[in-house]
C-alpha cells in the first residue's frame, strides 16, 4: 500500500527534468527515507536466509554482513554477496515512452535484472550513477520483478584495489536511491552547460532518437523566475550545442552564490516533445600558471576540508537534510571549499554546495596505488563527469588520491568536461599544482623543488583525537594568506567516522586511532578546533590589540572576503559587565551600537566603536559580524579591566576577623574565623586548609613547574595584623621565593617570584586538588573549550560554567561531552571550583595572561603525536603551556606556536613577583 501511494504521488508530483520526465522511486530517496525490499546476505550477519532490508542503506547497518575498515587485507575479509529482490508495477501508458532504471549507487558490483532477465553489463564501481534502458523487458500494466545481485568487492581487481583498500569503513549495499525515469522516446538524454563570467553560455545537448525536423530552445530563468534570454537552435546530430550571450549576468561565487536554470525544450514541428531542466552558475574558474587559482578573475585562497560522505547509524547512505547540515557546518567555520575525498558524493550534496556556496574538488576513487584499470577507468570517469558537470561549485577534478593517479585517464577528463576544469593529483605536483600532504612548516618558505607551482596542499594537519586541525593552524595561514603562489589548503578530515556496530550492540567504533580524526564528532559535535578554524579563517580579520585606559575605540581590520564589501556585513558591538563568581546572571550589557564599514574586499581599515562616558566600568566590549544571510562570522571580545583590578574588585569586600599565628615542629598554623590554613616550616608549601573542622584539599604547593624549588629559608610574622610567610629559593636567579600572606578577611594570598627556564614546555605553579572533589568549574576568561599553546584562538571571553566530564576527544565509550572539562584555559581572570563532597574554593588572578590548567585529561596510548604534557599536581597556574602535534607531526615539525617557551631569564626584569593568585575559601 506504502509503495502504490508512492508511485502515485511521484507519478503526479515529481519531476526531475521537467514535465515529460517522470520520476518514480524504487527506492526511498535516502537515510530518512526508504522502502523495504527483499533480501539475502551470503556471509556474516543474519547470512544464509532471505529477509528484508531498507533500501537504500550500507547493508551493515542492517544488521547484515561484516565489518571491515579499508586497511584490513582482502585475505581477511569476508566477500559477502546480497541478492535483492522488488516488485512493481507500471501503466500501460509507457509501452510507447523510453523507460530506464538507474541507481545512484552500488557498492560495488552490481548485476541488475528484470523479470529474470540481465538489462546490461555488470556495472563496477561504487560512487557513480549508472542506467540501464528497460522497456524491452517490462510487462506492461503487470506487476515487475526486479532483482540486483551486488558484490561487496568487485571481481575487478583494480576496482577493489582502487575503492575497497583505503583509509576507511568499507561497507556494501545498494545505499543511494533507485528509480525510474520515464521520458518520450525522442528525448534529451543529459546536458552539459559552460558558462563563463562574462556572460558566454554554451551548451552540449545528447540527444536520442532525433531527426533534422526537431530543434532546440533553452530558457535562462533567473533565481526569481524570470526569463532572461532565450537561445535556439537545429539538431544536427546526436550531440548538439546552444550557444549565446547574456548581458551581465549575476555570477556564481562562494560568498554570492548566484543560480539560474536552464530550461531546455526539445521540439518537432514547433510543438514541444521534451523538457529538460537544469540548475548552473556563471563564472569562470582559472589556474593561472605560477601565478594562483583565480575565480571571476580575482584570485582566492580555499579554506578548505575534506569530507567523506559518512553517519555513524547509515554509513555512507545520506540524505538531502544532511548535506544542507554538512554544508551549513562546513560554512560555519568560515570555510569556502570542500575536498569530496574521495569519490564523488550524491547529487544533493553537490545541489547544496552550489546554492550554498562552496568551491567542490571532485574525485575519482582511487588509493595509493594506479590500480583502476584503463577500461573501468574511461567509464567511471565519463560516469562522474556525465553527471556531475554542470555543477558550479566544482573547479577542479581529482584524478584519484595519495599515489592512485592513473595517468593514462588525464586526458579523459578533459575530451568529457565541457569546461575544461584542471585536473589535479593530490598528493604529487603535477601540471599547474604542487599539492603536496601533510608538510612541515618550513615548507611553507615554498623555496623548494616546485616553487614556482600553485601549492595547494589537498591535506594539510591532519587531526587525531584533539590534535592537528586548528592546532598549528594560524602559523601554517599566516604564511599560505600572504604567499602570492599558496592557494589555499584543505585540512583532513572534517568529522570522526566512528560507525555504529549492529554487530557490537550499536557501540561506536573509531578502529582505533584510523577514524577520530575530525574536526567535528561522528554526530557532528563541535569540538574545540572548531573555534579555531572559525576565527582564523574570519574574512573579517583584526589586528591584535588590548583595551588599555588610553584606547581610541578604534580597530584596524581588514576586510577578506574575495567579493563582499563590508557593506553587507552587520557589526554589532556591547560593552558588558559580568557577574560574580557566585552569581547565576553571566553578563548586563551597559551599552550597545552598530558599526559601519565600507571596506573593499582586501582592503585594510577602521572599525569604530562609541565609548560612552562609563566604559571603563564595563569588564569587556564583544564585537559581533554576521553575513547578509544570517550566518554569524564571529565574535571577539576584549577584556577592559587588567586582571589586578578585577581581582581587587571581586576581594575587597570581605569583613574582617582576627588572624592568629601558632607554629609546632613540623608547621605553621593560622587560624583566621572558621578557616585553618597549615604551611610545612621547611618548605613554606600549604599542606592543609579547613573550614569548621571540614577539609578543603587544596595543598603541596605552590609547585613550581619549570624550576627546580629548593628551599633556603621560610619566615614567618605577623605584620599590621596579618600573617606573611615568605620562602627564599636558592637557585633563584634574581631572588625567587614565595610569600603567602594570610589577610584579616580570611582570603590567602599568593605572590611568587620566578624565573622561568627558556625550553620548557609550562611555567607557573600548581596544586594538588583531588580530581574527586570536582564537580564542575565557573570561571572568568577564554571560555568554554581548553587551549593549546597553538590552538589559542576560539575560545571567547567571558563567564563560563561547566560540570566535570572525563570526555577524551573522539574516543568512544568516553562521556562523549562536548566541551571537554579537562585541560588548559587562556586568559583567566577568576575561577571558582564546584564541589558537591565538600566546599569548594574560588581563585582570584591577579596576573594577566595566565592559564588555567583543571586537571589532567587522558590521551589513548595510540594517540601518536596528538597529545600533550601536563605539569605535576591538578590544578596549575600558569605563564606557558605546551602545543599538540598531529598524527603524522610532532610539534616541532609545525611552526612558532608550536615550539616550547622561548624565556630567556637575562632579559626578564629579575626581582619582581611574576605571578599573584588569592584564594578564597568561605
Amino acid at each position: 500500500m506504502r509503495f502504490l501511494t508512492t508511485f502515485i504521488l511521484l507519478l503526479i508530483s515529481v519531476f526531475t527534468f521537467g514535465q515529460n520526465t517522470e520520476t518514480v522511486f524504487l527506492s526511498g530517496t535516502g537515510a530518512d527515507d526508504t522502502m523495504t525490499w527483499e533480501f539475502y546476505c551470503s556471509a556474516g550477519q543474519n547470512s544464509g536466509k532471505w529477509a528484508t532490508i531498507e533500501v537504500p542503506s550500507c547493508w551493515e547497518q542492517q544488521g547484515f554482513g561484516s565489518y571491515d575498515y579499508g586497511h584490513v587485507p582482502f585475505d581477511k575479509r569476508l566477500n559477502e554477496e546480497g541478492i535483492y529482490r522488488k516488485t512493481f508495477n507500471v501503466p500501460k501508458s509507457w509501452r510507447s515512452k523510453e523507460v530506464e532504471i538507474v541507481f545512484e549507487g552500488v557498492m560495488t558490483d552490481a548485476l541488475v535484472k528484470v523479470n529474470g532477465k540481465v538489462v546490461g553489463p555488470v556495472h563496477q564501481g561504487a560512487f557513480y550513477r549508472f542506467s540501464y534502458s528497460i522497456g524491452r523487458l517490462l510487462k506492461y500494466g503487470k506487476e515487475n520483478r526486479l532483482e540486483v545481485l551486488v558484490k561487496k568487492h568487485s571481481d575487478n581487481e583494480s576496482v577493489s584495489y582502487a575503492e575497497r583498500k583505503a583509509d576507511y569503513w568499507i561497507f556494501g549495499g545498494i545505499f543511494r536511491p533507485v528509480y525510474l525515469e520515464v521520458k518520450p522516446k525522442a528525448h534529451i538524454k543529459r546536458v552539459a552547460i559552460d558558462a563563463k563570467a562574462n556572460g558566454s553560455f554554451r551548451s552540449r545537448v545528447d540527444l536520442s532518437k532525433v531527426s533534422k525536423v526537431f530543434s532546440l530552445t533553452v530558457d535562462i530563468i533567473d533565481s526569481d523566475k524570470r526569463t532572461v534570454a532565450t537561445f535556439k537552435g537545429g539538431v544536427t546530430s546526436k550531440n548538439s550545442y546552444l550557444t549565446g550571450k547574456l548581458e551581465s549576468p549575476k555570477l556564481w561565487n562562494s560568498e554570492e552564490p548566484n543560480l539560474y536554470t536552464a530550461v531546455f525544450e526539445l521540439k518537432k514541428n514547433g510543438k514541444v516533445v521534451h523538457r529538460y531542466l537544469e540548475k548552473f552558475g556563471f563564472r569562470t574558474i582559472e589556474f593561472r600558471e605560477m601565478d594562483g587559482i583565480y575565480v571571476n578573475g580575482v584570485r582566492i585562497k580555499l579554506k578548505g576540508v575534506n569530507r567523506h560522505v559518512f553517519h555513524p547509524k547509515f554509513g555512507r547512505t545520506s540524505s538531502k537534510k544532511l548535506s544542507i547540515e554538512a554544508v551549513n557546518l562546513i560554512k560555519d567555520m568560515n570555510m569556502n571549499a570542500v575536498r569530496m575525498s574521495h569519490y564523488s558524493p550524491d547529487k544533493h550534496m553537490l545541489d547544496v554546495c552550489d546554492s550554498l556556496g562552496l568551491y567542490v574538488l571532485d574525485e575519482l576513487c582511487t588509493w595509493h596505488k594506479p590500480t583502476l584499470d584503463f577500461e573501468v577507468g574511461e567509464k567511471l570517469v565519463k560516469e562522474l563527469i556525465d553527471d556531475d558537470v554542470n555543477h558550479p561549485s566544482i573547479i577542479a577534478w581529482d584524478n584519484g588520491n595519495e599515489g592512485g593517479w592513473n595517468n593514462s585517464l588525464n586526458n579523459h577528463f578533459a575530451q568529457l568536461d565541457i569546461q575544461k576544469r584542471e585536473v589535479l593529483h593530490p598528493w604529487q605536483s603535477f601540471q599547474k599544482t604542487n599539492t603536496y600532504h601533510y608538510h612541515n612548516y618550513n615548507y611553507l618558505a615554498l623555496d623548494g623543488f616546485e616553487k614556482r607551482k600553485i601549492f595547494l596542499p589537498t591535506e594539510v594537519l591532519h587531526g587525531l583525537y584533539d590534535g592537528g586541525h586548528g592546532a598549528g593552524l594560524e602559523d601554517y595561514w599566516l604564511r599560505i594568506w600572504n604567499h602570492p603562489q599558496a592557494a589555499g589548503g584543505f585540512l583532513w578530515v572534517f568529522a570522526d567516522e566512528g560507525i555504529e556496530r549492529t554487530d557490537k550492540n550499536n557501540a561506536i567504533d573509531v578502529d582505533g586511532n584510523h577514524a577520530p580524526d575530525g574536526i567535528l564528532g561522528p554526530y557532528m559535535e563541535k569540538e574545540a578546533s572548531f573555534y579555531t578554524i572559525q576565527k582564523i579563517w574570519s574574512p573579517v580579520y583584526f589586528e591584535k590589540r588590548y583595551i588599555t585606559p588610553e584606547f581610541d575605540g578604534l580597530f584596524r581590520v581588514q576586510n577578506r572576503y574575495h567579493f563582499t564589501n563590508f557593506s553587507e556585513v552587520n557589526f554589532e558591538y556591547r560593552w558588558v559587565k559580568y557577574s560574580s563568581p557566585d552569581s547565576s546572571i553571566s553578563s548586563k550589557t551597559i551599552f550597545n551600537g552598530k558599526i559601519k564599514s565600507a571596506l573593499k574586499p582586501g582592503e585594510n581599515g577602521i572599525l569604530q566603536v562609541e565609548k560612552p562616558a562609563n566604559w571603563k566600568t564595563a569588564d569587556a566590549l564583544e564585537i559581533s559580524a554576521i553575513n547578509r544571510y544570517g550566518r554569524k562570522i564571529n565574535r571577539w571580545t576584549w577584556p577592559v579591566k587588567f586582571a589586578s583590578v578585577k581581582a581587587k574588585e571581586q576581594t575587597d569586600t570581605k569583613a574582617d576577623k582576627e588572624v592568629d599565628l601558632e607554629e609546632n615542629k613540623d608547621s605553621y598554623i593560622v587560624k583566621v574565623g572558621t578557616l585553618n590554613y597549615v604551611f610545612g616550616k621547611d618548605s613554606g608549601m600549604l599542606k592543609k586548609v579547613s573550614k569548621s573542622g571540614e577539609v578543603i584539599p587544596l595543598s603541596e604547593g605552590p609547585i613550581f613547574a619549570s624550576t627546580e624549588m629548593k628551599t633556603e629559608k621560610v619566615e614567618a610574622n605577623i605584620q599590621d595584623g596579618k600573617v606573611i610567610i615568605k620562602t627564599f629559593l636558592k637557585n633563584g636567579k634574581h631572588n625567587d621565593s614565595f610569600v603567602w600572606t594570610i589577610k584579616k578577611n580570611g582570603l590567602l594570598n599568593l605572590l611568587a617570584t620566578y624565573t622561568p627556564k627558556g625550553g620548557h614546555q609550562h611555567a607557573g605553579v600548581s596544586f594538588n586538588y583531588p580530581e574527586e572533589n570536582v564537580s564542575g568549574m565557573r570561571w572568568m576568561g577564554n571560555g568554554p573549550h581548553r587551549v593549546w599553546k597553538n590552538r589559542i584562538a576560539g575560545p571567547d571571553f567571558g563567564v563560563w560554567e561547566k560540570e566535570l566530564n572525563n570526555t577524551q576527544t573522539g574516543v568512544p565509550n568516553t562521556d562523549y561531552k562536548y566541551p571537554e572539562f579537562k585541560g588548559y584555559y587562556a586568559e583567566t581572570y577568576w575561577v571558582k571550583v564546584l564541589n558537591t563532597r565538600t566546599s569548594g574554593f574560588k581563585a582570584y588572578i591577579h596576573t594577566d595572561d595566565i592559564f588555567l590548567r583543571m586537571l589532567t585529561p587522558e590521551f589513548p596510548s595510540n594517540s601518536r603525536q596528538a597529545k600533550a604534557s601536563f605539569p605535576a599536581g591538578d590544578i596549575s597556574f600558569l605563564h606557558s603551556i605546551p602545543p599538540i602535534g598531529t598524527k603524522f607531526k610532532k610539534t616541532s615539525d609545525l611552526g612558532p606556536m608550536s615550539a616550547s617557551t622561548p624565556f630567556n631569564s637575562r632579559r626578564i626584569d629579575g626581582g619582581k613577583a611574576n605571578l599573584e593568585i588569592t584564594f578564597d575559601f568561605e
